[in-house]
């Protein structure tokens, strides 16, 4: 049975029927998950594998050739279809629940923001690059950057509990999973390390970032997003629960922090929503904030390399139906030659998997690699270097 979300003041109030659509979308997402998906890789093996040998000449060598036949097959565009309804189904139950209460949660969200010592800092000039524009992230309608009112919360509102949908529950009640992952790859390789300043770039609603705050109480920890939405809810979010962060609407290509200004710099599944010039540039970006001896570390979604091609192909299915253009073509990134280009030094560049850290829920999760499944087998990928 999924755990229920972890409450704080920023959640919108759901009615009892609003509250029994979003189980109905969890239902289905899990029935999806255990029941169906898995089957698909016996669909493969037994029907689609042998017709595409025959077809190539040879075995299916990644992900496009098993595209190739899986696309063809009913069972798979049955489960297909089903995924993204489950999808808009989840977008559309959340949407109407927070623009019921997009004047309240405005509200709600200017007087939680005062007081407090974290800071909030938008930027009503900044521009939106257009890997951000052209496509609705996620299938949200506006994507996260959106405004439609005047101190507007409503992408994070949507965000919040939308993305405790999307992962049936497995990224832990305050949706904290991947900055508690990060962290304990820090404190596993750096014991006793005490950063005095740390930034979460891309940090939406703040979930991710959190995990820093309690993990070193005497740091200074900085979170910036493209979306002043999602800031002015990350903002109230965290003050509502005690935390003090310091947030910004900035891109991550170009921020305003002067050289040599932060001891740890990290973002959370931020890659594969950039263009891959906008990577380079991010990465060229923390190099150049970092402190000498400074650390970068990016938590993603596992990569293809060394992976199965049927499951680099079934984790793939996000990249054209989830509206995440730049999910795949991540997994075929040089990233250490990028790093090496932008002045990092190569024998500081690492990538591995890294465990989940909310251990009780990653327990409960599927295993399996597959389109839908979050995180994919309770396992994050980390890649970094340092200055």
């Amino acid at each position: 049975m999924m755990k229920g979300q972890g409450q704080h003041p920023m959640l919108p109030h759901n009615t009892h029927d609003e509250s029994s659509r979003q189980m109905f979308v969890q239902t289905m997402k899990l029935h999806l998950a255990r029941q169906v998906s898995p089957h698909l890789k016996t669909v493969y093996r037994q029907r689609v594998e042998p017709e595409l040998r025959r077809a190539l000449g040879r075995t299916p060598k990644d992900r496009h050739d098993v595209r190739r036949g899986m696309v063809r097959d009913p069972a798979y565009q049955m489960w297909s279809s089903l995924q993204r309804t489950s999808q808009e189904l989840k977008q559309d139950s959340q949407t109407e629940i927070a623009f019921r209460q997009i004047d309240t949660l405005a509200d709600r969200a200017a007087k939680l923001g005062r007081g407090g010592k974290g800071t909030l800092r938008v930027d009503p000039t900044l521009k939106m690059p257009r890997y951000v524009s052209a496509v609705d992230i996620h299938i949200i309608p506006g994507g996260y950057h959106s405004e439609l009112i005047a101190g507007d919360v409503l992408p994070g509102a949507v965000y919040d509990p939308g993305v405790f949908l999307y992962s049936m529950g497995r990224m832990g009640a305050y949706n904290e999973d991947m900055g508690a992952t990060l962290l304990s790859y820090v404190k596993q390789t750096a014991p006793g390390w005490k950063p005095k300043k740390i930034l979460d770039m891309g940090c939406a609603v703040g979930h991710s970032t959190l995990p820093y705050v309690d993990a070193f109480p005497g740091a200074e920890v900085h979170a910036l997003d493209i979306a002043a939405p999602m800031v002015r809810y990350a903002h109230a979010r965290a003050q509502a629960m005690g935390k003090t962060v310091h947030f910004s609407q900035q891109n991550a290509e170009r921020t305003d922090y002067p050289d040599d200004t932060f001891d740890l710099v990290v973002s959370h599944i931020l890659l594969h929503e950039t263009a891959h010039a906008a990577l380079r540039n991010i990465f060229q970006e923390c190099r150049r904030i970092l402190k000498p001896g400074g650390l970068m570390v990016h938590c993603e979604t596992p990569l293809y390399a060394g992976m199965d091609a049927y499951d680099q192909f079934i984790l793939d299915w996000d990249t054209y139906n989830n509206n995440e253009p730049f999910w795949g073509p991540l997994k075929d990134l040089d990233l250490k030659g990028i790093c090496r280009e932008v002045g990092f030094k190569p024998d500081s560049f690492f990538a591995k998997v890294q465990t989940s850290a909310v251990v009780d829920l990653a327990r409960g999760r599927t295993k399996l690699f597959q389109g839908g499944d979050f995180g994919g087998a309770g396992a994050w990928f980390l890649v970094g270097a340092r200055k």
